[in-house]
């Protein structure tokens, strides 16, 4: 139970947020709200990093990147990479009333 708080604790304030998984290796090691168990959605993550993966800068052994947003219409899936583990995060978009001119 420890371990879980310690892997979760700052995914649970994320302003906005509708749930979260972390994954590590295509397998849920934690997850709470929208994406409780959602293995589906961790599989597509999980791919979607491993093909970013793929576009290693030459002679730079480490991973291109540290973050990756998916962007919906009504909801957005914010991607953190930290070790071997994968923070998702399903967050609700600010509805933006126009400006008027």
């Amino acid at each position: 139970m420890a371990a879980t708080a310690a892997l979760t604790q700052g995914l649970e304030r994320v302003p906005d947020q509708t749930g979260y998984l972390v994954i590590c290796d295509g397998a849920v090691l934690a997850s709470s709200g929208d994406l409780e168990n959602d293995e589906r959605t961790a599989g597509v993550i999980s791919e979607l990093v491993n093909t970013a993966c793929a576009f290693r800068l030459p002679r730079c052994p480490e991973v291109p990147f540290r973050r990756i947003s998916v962007v919906f219409g009504e909801h957005s899936f914010l991607v953190t990479i930290s070790g071997q583990k994968l923070f998702v995060v399903k967050r609700q978009n600010s509805v933006r009333e126009p400006v008027i001119v």
